[in-house]
């Protein structure tokens, strides 16, 4: 990613006509040295937004408004099933196909509450105009056959046993997606807030009414919303814009005519009053469980198209709520009554209507009033004494930076652009005042002296009635309960079936499976061969290495990043179990110097984040353990001195003392992991079933995953039962740490700036290493390898979840292994050509996966909510089977290399790819390896999987680690054999 070279970029005047099209508006974006092109088809109406710049991450985007009327997930089964086929590429799944023929860096779909998207970015000229032509083809001439329909969205099937069960993968998504609070929270919030309009409904579908949703509804819903005249365009590069438009008015456009899709959201009509909202979530029985509520005030606020009204919510957000001294967060923190902020919190500028809300979860329900009181109370005392100045230049600071950071993490740069502006655009609004909100932005500055935020605080939150009290409250009931309805349904239709539908059904699904099954000409579909890859690697050089400071010169748009390395290996066993705690409660504690609010305010003010993580990585070169902690920083040129401040603040001038705040830390630390189990319940069973396979794998398990849950369960159980020596424990702890920890001798430090700042940050970083305590004994690598099991578990985790996450893992070799880039190749192989088959197509799972972990020698495979556990496992353990039977080709090898190679090349701004070096180099995985490992996969052919997969895919070990997470009573109706052993979470 480059945006710093000029191009040739096309010299396209306002009024201009361009093919079928008009040129409505252009403009200059200084910050990527790009161009901004707004056009219309003329005929049709569709629009059509061009950014041309140097970045080679070309992208495109075709998005639909997508108007939900009820609660069957029409709009989603049908994001689902247009990619299951089109009229010019007639395959079963050309979207999952193009994924291993492509090098792509990104390819998906997203279905929002109001529209629906289909975006893809790649590097490559020729993949660009593959993928163009399939998207195309697929959104707007899709099959839709009744059997795909079946497949993504809903069907009925007997199992093994004869019983009647309903199938679908969207079906078990949504029953995935509704057993998370978060989840149930967000839709709950939007059904309150906008019961009279579209957002109102499930746009993803509610299990309980996605079987009500026909094959007939899903076409009618295609024709009307899947049109031109419906659809927004959007492509971003260095490629021609010409080339785009012709490509896409030849398959597309000059198909269709205009017509009115009647998709405008209207605004949901205001209320008079305020309304109380009160509904449940599943959950599981155990202590304290009167106190696990969530409780939420949220406000409809703005129209989308009030930029400016927009844009001061943004703010207000971070004035309020975006940091710890924030005055609403401290208020809610401070009351004690709840234990961290509630899910939903912020501020919402998708939608039509605007949104508003802030609460806590691990509240009481009988302190909803309470809640409601202070959080009015608080806004009252702030629209009628002020908010204080800094504040709001904190808030546009961080405005700024965001708009002046480039980064393609954790989306292309395209990507985040158009679905920054996709609400604004898709409801007639102009993305181009989104893009460049500086206008806005100058007219809220003169106003902040006459009060302006305080003005949006009272009339759209104070004098609103629109405003709702909702109310989320567990239910140990509820899960058994749906449950037991589905199963009384199904027995019910069961047993109204005449024979004749019976033998229907399973016709049906016959004829389902043989199509799963049978063999495609897949030479319809465009692809890239081995000469389209790139053979080299990119590497960063340093500028300068002095001492354990190293130096990297990058085109940052005047921002500098430091990172902090300090080694961990040699720190007791009890003391090496906090680092993620330690890393946690360390920026956000206070210090000698300032408490936790005036730090908070600080970073914000003077840098884009500071944040400190704990890593394990099993090191390349010589397989030892290497623990240690980053503290990591970046902020504008101007702020170095403030940044560089802070971080030996953290290093130096650390505080542990503050009992109370340390106290909400944890449990804020609690709520943030208990809700990533049912939303990243795939990654936490990988980590399960890896734990004994690799030092870092144990450690990583030991930091990240459920026994870390469990760890920080048991420490806020303690201080719930009044056993408040605890903290004093963890505070000594805390402080030994970081005496130990923060040493000079123990430091590696990376700076990537540009070279005008280097040498003045350079210095302040010597300066700061200067003023660390004492050397110590700790470093970067354990003194010698830690003995490892490698027995393999195989364990359930049991928690309040409708659907299944299963994962498998064996030792392999690791990077440097001739056999390595043979495992990265089959795991591609057997996520595409196996695992998708049996565990998302015939299985009904939203997701099934492969994944070669090279650095810790670890392979394993998952799948993501799954209705099935043992049918699953079954699944697993016949890849061998799969593998052994040689029953794919050299096509399947080089579409296999195509998607390692996608991962490996997958762009970095100058800054990040520095960053990245500087990790590499701290993990012992040297540039040499990265070259050796890159050649070897080039040389991989159909010959060489058979050889290893012969040699480490055996029955007897490919289940070498099970680990399942599920609900109770779903593992007690699974019968796996032989038996998981059970815990809880």
């Amino acid at each position: 990613m480059n945006m710093m070279k000029d191009s040739e970029k096309s010299s396209l005047s306002e009024g201009q006509r361009i093919g079928g099209y008009i040129v409505r508006k252009t403009a200059s974006l200084p910050e990527i040295r790009g161009e901004y092109y707004a056009l219309e088809h003329e005929s049709t109406g569709a629009r059509h937004v061009h950014v041309a710049c140097d970045d080679s991450e070309n992208t495109f985007a075709v998005g639909f408004k997508t108007v939900p009327a009820d609660e069957t997930g029409v709009a989603h089964i049908l994001e689902h099933t247009a990619l299951c086929g089109s009229a010019r590429y007639p395959v079963r799944d050309p979207f999952f196909s193009m994924i291993k023929r492509s090098l792509n860096t990104f390819m998906n779909a997203f279905t929002a509450s109001d529209w629906t998207m289909y975006p893809f970015a790649t590097q490559n000229r020729k993949d660009f105009y593959n993928l163009l032509g399939v998207y195309l083809d697929a959104a707007f001439f899709p099959k839709l056959d009744v059997l795909s329909f079946r497949q993504e969205g809903h069907r009925l099937e007997f199992d093994e046993d004869g019983v009647l069960q309903r199938m679908g993968v969207v079906y078990n998504e949504m029953k995935g997606a509704m057993s998370s609070p978060s989840q149930i929270m967000g839709r709950g919030l939007l059904k309150a807030l906008y019961p009279d309009v579209t957002y109102g409904h499930n746009s993803g579908g509610d299990p309980a009414f996605i079987p009500e949703l026909t094959h007939e509804d899903l076409l009618a819903f295609h024709s009307r919303h899947y049109h031109p005249s419906n659809a927004w365009f959007f492509t971003y590069g260095n490629m021609p814009l010409e080339d785009h438009l012709q490509v896409i008015e030849k398959e597309v456009l000059s198909h269709f005519k205009r017509l009115d899709p009647k998709t405008d959201v209207a605004s949901q009509p205001r209320w008079k009053n305020s309304r109380k909202i009160r509904e449940t979530y599943p959950a599981i029985a155990g202590p304290n469980l009167e106190k696990e509520c969530q409780i939420a005030l949220a406000w409809l606020t703005p129209d989308i198209l009030d930029t400016r009204s927009v844009l001061g919510f943004v703010l207000l957000e971070q004035i309020l709520l975006g940091n710890a001294g924030a005055p609403l967060r401290k208020a809610l923190m401070d009351s004690g009554l709840g234990t961290a902020v509630c899910d939903g919190a912020g501020f919402d500028g998708d939608n039509r209507d605007t949104a508003f809300c802030c609460g806590l979860k691990g509240m009481a329900e009988k302190d909803a009033e309470a809640l409601e009181t202070l959080i009015m109370d608080t806004l009252r005392e702030l629209a009628e004494k002020g908010i204080e100045r800094e504040l709001a230049d904190a808030a546009i600071h961080q405005l700024e930076f965001q708009k002046k950071e480039i980064s393609n993490s954790p989306y292309p740069y395209g990507l985040k652009m158009i679905m920054g502006v996709a609400g604004t655009w898709f409801h007639g609004g102009d993305p181009l005042k989104v893009i460049q909100f500086e206008g806005d932005l100058e007219a809220i500055r003169s106003e902040l002296d006459s009060g302006y935020f305080e003005n949006l605080i009272r009339h759209y939150l104070l004098e609103n009635p629109h405003r709702v009290l909702y109310i989320l409250a567990p239910d140990t009931e509820k899960q058994r309960l749906m449950d037991e309805k589905e199963r009384r349904e199904l027995d019910d239709i069961a047993a109204s079936l005449q024979e004749e539908e019976k033998k229907r059904i399973l016709e049906e699904a016959q004829i389902l499976k043989n199509l799963q099954e049978a063999e495609e000409d897949l030479a319809v579909l465009p692809t890239l061969d081995r000469e389209d890859i790139d053979r080299e690697i990119r590497i960063v050089h340093p500028f300068e290495q002095k001492g354990s400071l190293v130096c990297y010169d990058a085109a940052t748009s005047g921002i500098v990043y430091v990172n902090l390395a300090f080694g961990l290996a040699g720190l007791e066993a009890e003391k090496e179990a906090l680092v993620p705690l330690f890393s946690h409660v360390l920026t956000r504690m206070g210090t000698k110097k300032m408490d936790y609010v005036a730090v908070a305010r600080r970073v914000d003010a003077c840098t884009g984040g500071i944040g400190a993580m704990g890593h394990a990585r099993t090191r390349m070169d010589d397989g030892r353990l290497s623990p240690f902690i980053t503290l990591s920083a970046k902020a504008l040129e101007r702020n170095l001195s403030p940044m560089l401040e802070l971080l030996e603040d953290f290093t130096v001038s650390y505080d542990f003392s503050d009992t109370e705040r340390l106290k909400k830390l944890l449990f804020e630390y609690r709520a943030a992991m208990e809700s990533a189990v049912v939303q990243s319940g795939h990654r936490l069973a990988i980590s399960l079933a890896s734990r004994n396979l690799s030092p870092g794998c144990a450690l990583s398990e030991e930091w990240g995953g459920v026994h870390q849950l469990k760890r920080i369960k048991e420490i806020t159980d303690q201080i719930k039962a009044g056993k408040d020596e605890i903290l004093s424990r963890l505070q000594n702890d805390f402080r030994d740490m970081a005496e130990k920890i923060f040493a000079k001798n123990n430091l590696r430090a990376a700076l990537v700036s540009e070279k005008d700042i280097r040498d003045t940050a350079r210095k302040g970083l010597e300066n700061l290493q200067e003023n660390l305590g004492a050397q110590v004994n700790l470093s970067f690598i354990s003194s010698q390898p830690p003995e490892m099991s490698r027995e393999g578990v195989r364990e359930a985790w049991t928690t309040a979840t409708a659907v299944n996450f299963v994962a498998s893992a064996l030792d392999t070799p690791g990077m440097d292994h001739p056999d390595a880039p043979v495992l990265a190749v089959i795991a591609k192989l057997l996520r595409s050509a196996y695992l998708h088959r049996e565990i998302r197509e015939k299985g009904g799972a939203y997701g099934g996966f492969a994944l070669f972990n090279a650095e810790e020698g670890v392979f394993a495979m998952a799948s993501y909510r799954d209705p099935h556990i043992r049918r699953t496992l079954d699944v697993f353990a016949a890849a061998a089977d799969f593998l052994a039977s040689g029953h794919f080709d050299e096509r399947d090898i080089n579409e296999a290399i195509l998607q390692v190679c996608s991962e490996i090349d997958r762009p970095d701004t100058p800054s990040a790819a520095a960053r990245k070096a500087f990790m590499r180099n701290l993990a012992g995985l040297s540039d040499e390896a990265r070259i050796r490992f890159k050649e070897r996969l080039l040389q991989v052919d159909r010959n060489a999987v058979c050889d290893v997969a012969s040699r480490i895919f055996v029955k007897d070990r490919i289940l070498q680690g099970v680990a399942v997470i599920t609900g109770e009573d779903i593992l007690a109706k699974e019968a796996v054999n032989p038996p998981l052993v059970s815990h809880r979470i």
